[in-house]
């Protein structure tokens, strides 16, 4: 059978409130374009009605389905988990918010590259609505950090918007390992180690209430990821390649 164009992976934890208004906006895109595309939902051990919303959803749409499991895992367990699972020949990564809009995958697809990565930092007149001045201090300060140890020239590494092609996202996310909200780096230096051309692409983007990331605590967190990765990325990317 012929593959989607354009596959659509969403981690999702909890999002009730907001999952069936994003549900939509993705279908009238879909309904736009002239190529195929079909969505994944990964509902990460969610407790509230996100499973109920989103399976009632893909049975009036067939181009949406659901995968969900308990306990919660994480984000990067959870796109992990969906960029393995879903086939198309492109698999765009979109946060469960929108705060990207879907649209501007276009904008991606333009890139021609392989790995190509929404960004924030390229052009910040694109931020429609900014988060509080502390989160984007701490988000600045932290890619700083991500390009010294790791990504150097990638100025976005956490954007929560990156398009794979398929044979880059099953290489990259069958040697990813991380499941907290450091997938994003980890997914991006195996992607440069395997010789994938990465993009990076100013989008569109609006701060939405109900970030699932805890500041102090997620951040710490993510250092201690990144210092691990960098101590035994080498090693353990050899290991996978056998």
């Amino acid at each position: 059978m012929t593959r989607p164009h354009l596959g659509v992976v969403i981690p999702a934890y909890n999002e009730e409130p907001r999952i069936e208004k994003t549900l939509k906006s993705i279908a009238a895109f879909f309904d736009s374009v002239p190529y195929s595309c079909v969505a994944l939902v990964v509902s990460d051990g969610s407790t509230d009605r996100t499973n109920e919303i989103v399976q009632k959803f893909s049975e009036q749409d067939h181009r949406f389905s659901l995968h969900a499991y308990t306990p919660n895992r994480g984000k990067g367990y959870a796109v992990r988990t969906g960029m393995l699972m879903l086939e198309a020949d492109w698999l765009l990564m979109c946060d469960a918010d929108l705060a990207t809009p879907i649209e501007e995958v276009q904008k991606l697809f333009e890139a021609g590259k392989p790995v190509v990565i929404g960004s924030r930092a390229l052009d910040r007149t694109r931020i429609e609505i900014h988060q509080p001045w502390y989160r984007e201090l701490a988000g600045k300060a932290f890619n700083r950090v991500v390009q010294w140890f790791a990504i150097p020239g990638i100025w976005d590494t956490q954007c929560g918007f990156k398009l794979f092609s398929y044979e880059a996202a099953k290489a990259i996310f069958s040697r990813c390992r991380l499941n907290g909200f450091s997938f994003d780096f980890e997914a991006l230096l195996i992607a440069k180690e395997l010789g994938f051309e990465i993009a990076e692409v100013p989008v569109r983007w609006s701060h939405q209430e109900g970030s699932k990331v805890r500041l102090l605590i997620d951040g710490i967190k993510m250092l201690k990821d990144l210092i691990w990765l960098r101590l035994t990325f080498r090693s353990r990317l050899q290991s996978t390649s056998r």
